[in-house]
């Protein structure tokens, strides 16, 4: 049995949500169960699922529009290799490829008193965005980002090209 080329693209769109949603889901875990802290840059590199999940979501919705579909996972390729750019500029950081962020690692609002500084400093763990906090085979969490990225960007684009021919 053929699948017909509507179908193509809305199991295309699915595997970008479900795969999204694990992807964040996972970064979430690392943080809440493995207590392993993101960086500013990690943080940012969260965002493209904030922004890109909703709309593959929409694009589920509206089976009888097969342009908007193919519209909003365009839209949602472009968001996720936004987001492997991120993880690029990252893990090369990471790596010592170019210099990270100057800005990363602090923040947030100054201590009202001495005291207040001594144990502000006793309590954080400051985080920065140039030292890799994990890795497996290799790859850093920002590693991990840019390969889950770069493939549901492709997804994405493969369900734009299906929903473009339906």
């Amino acid at each position: 049995m053929t699948m017909t080329d509507a179908a193509k693209a809305k199991l295309a769109t699915l595997v970008v949500l479900l795969g999204g949603l694990a992807v964040i889901a996972t970064a979430w875990g690392f943080q809440l169960i493995g207590g392993y802290l993101p960086c500013k840059l990690c943080l940012e590199q969260r965002i493209p699922y904030y922004a890109g999940l909703p709309l593959v979501l929409i694009a589920l919705l509206v089976p009888s529009r097969p342009w908007l579909r193919a519209v909003l996972l365009l839209a949602v390729a472009a968001v996720f290799v936004y987001g492997a750019g991120l993880g690029t500029y990252q893990a090369g950081a990471e790596w010592g490829f170019w210099a990270g962020p100057t800005d990363c690692g602090g923040g947030g609002a100054g201590p009202a008193s001495a005291a207040d500084m001594l144990s502000a400093l006793k309590a954080t763990r400051v985080v920065s965005c140039t030292e890799a906090s994990w890795r497996m085979f290799g790859l850093s969490f920002a590693g991990w980002n840019v390969v889950a990225s770069v493939g549901l960007a492709l997804v994405a684009l493969i369900g734009a090209y299906f929903s473009r021919k339906s």
